[in-house]
């Protein structure tokens, strides 16, 4: 199973995410929810990373871990809209993918108080 979590600050905008294991939904290099995982990760990843007043720090150096942590240089109201939006990206994939493939994939959520 692959257990995503997401670490959100203030305004619901995501802080870090952390994801380890493999989804053991199929053979490895067949398996369709580890492609999915990885496509939105990654691809929220690239996003943030071409995100003004944003810096990305990220550890994808081992299969089956992918690790990132979002810091706001400067927050201005339209990189607060933008981290939502990609937050919400996140988050709506995952739990999709969690609610369709149970066994497979854990989301568990942390925000800050």
């Amino acid at each position: 199973m692959t257990c995503v979590t997401l670490s959100y600050g203030k305004n619901g905008v995501l802080k870090n995410c952390q994801a380890n294991g493999h989804a053991n939904f199929s053979k490895k290099g067949s398996d369709i929810v580890c492609a999915a995982l990885s496509v939105l990760l990654r691809t929220a990843m690239e996003v943030l990373s071409h995100t003004e007043n944003v810096l990305l720090t990220a550890d994808t150096s081992s299969r089956g871990n992918l690790a990132f942590t979002v810091q706001v240089k400067d927050d201005l109201p339209d990189t607060v809209i933008r981290l939502q939006s990609v937050t919400d990206f996140i988050r709506t994939g995952i739990k999709s993918l969690s609610s369709e493939y149970p066994e497979n994939v854990l989301l568990r959520e942390q925000s800050e108080s």
